[in-house]
């Protein structure tokens, strides 16, 4: 191509963005196959892609970057089949194994989560669902951690029944994460213990119990581009607040451990697709992102407004450091805890 037709090229290209962009900023959602065509885009398109995405980004949420903290708070002895899971009955992945954390380490771990900027602090716990004991144990922690630090708290423990979810509502829980991890047509080549319906059910009981909705998926899996565009659209239809975008960390004794389909730049037009199809939501780059992004992890936050920072459930993030380095280098606003956007340094603009 002659610098010519390049030049024509990336105008072109701006302006299909750009025309995408309008139409979600005019209040029209995205049709199956625009979504498709931002996945299957060209590699050259792509700051034209994140530029346009970032309008409609900046419209909703502005500079502000949200940070998120995980609490690893019951590890492995889960009955489930998840391929991607170090935690699921098929690993044979090292990693820590202990029941459900008590109350002082819970406890602890939301004062990291505070000293660390959060904005969120997430207990997460494996198995398939949690006893009423366990609920009642996760319960009473948040009620201490509400009184004692400006956290919102949001509880991720598998499969929920109404009667928990209303406990989890009125110990002060903001918000419940339960992933759809993938599309319904692709399930079942993920999981067999349980079902895509199944978790439909949870998120219907966690709204009806008058909670948020956190609801996300695990890219890189060996789903199809179609997989990742349904996801996309069925947490759009079903209205979550808060959608984290992983990114498959293959790991060692787990059933994708051979499994590395992704580059940045599919996760970079994956982040965008998911700003262009709910724009209105915080989208958070999730699990993976250091592995798979690499160099490119600050540009995602033109698509997304949060992170998890320090470490996952478990693998090793970077360093929180790095990520207020990152969000100050771009020139971006981190909210804290005390939910109040203040400028990641006093220098900034």
């Amino acid at each position: 191509m002659n610098p010519r037709e390049s030049s024509e090229s990336f105008v072109e290209a701006t302006g299909c963005w750009n025309a995408l962009a309008d139409q979600v900023l005019d209040g029209h959602p995205l049709n199956r196959d625009q979504c498709l065509s931002i996945l299957n885009s060209a590699d050259e398109d792509l700051l034209s892609l994140l530029a346009a995405t970032y309008r409609v980004r900046r419209r909703y949420f502005g500079r502000k970057v949200q940070l998120y903290f995980l609490q690893n708070a019951k590890s492995g002895l889960c009955p489930e089949d998840c391929g991607y899971c170090s935690q699921s009955v098929v690993s044979t992945a090292d990693i820590p194994r202990y029941s459900l954390l008590d109350r002082g380490s819970l406890m602890d771990g939301a004062r990291r989560a505070h000293e660390a900027k959060s904005r969120t602090f997430c207990i997460v716990a494996s198995g398939r669902g949690p006893s009423n004991r366990e609920v009642e144990q996760v319960a009473q922690a948040v009620e201490r951690i509400k009184a004692e630090f400006p956290l919102n708290v949001c509880c991720c423990l598998g499969l929920l029944n109404p009667e928990q979810a209303r406990r989890l509502k009125a110990a002060g829980v903001d918000r419940v994460n339960h992933n759809l991890n993938a599309s319904g047509r692709f399930y079942s080549e993920i999981c067999t213990t349980h079902s895509y319906q199944d978790r439909l059910e949870t998120l219907r009981i966690v709204r009806e119990a008058g909670m948020e909705l956190c609801s996300g998926l695990i890219v890189g899996m060996g789903e199809q581009e179609g997989d990742v565009v349904d996801v996309a659209i069925e947490l759009r239809e079903l209205g979550v607040e808060s959608i984290p975008v992983n990114f498959l960390h293959s790991i060692r004794g787990t059933p994708l451990e051979q499994v590395h389909r992704l580059n940045p730049r599919y996760c970079l037009k994956t982040l965008c697709l998911f700003r262009l199809t709910n724009p209105g939501t915080e989208i958070r780059i999730a699990g993976g992102r250091e592995m798979n992004l690499r160099s490119m992890q600050a540009m995602g936050l033109y698509a997304a407004n949060s992170l998890f920072v320090s470490d996952y459930l478990t693998t090793k993030g970077q360093p929180a450091e790095d990520d207020f380095r990152m969000i100050e280098d771009l020139g971006f606003e981190l909210v804290t805890g005390e939910n109040t956007a203040m400028k990641a340094t006093d220098s900034m603009s």
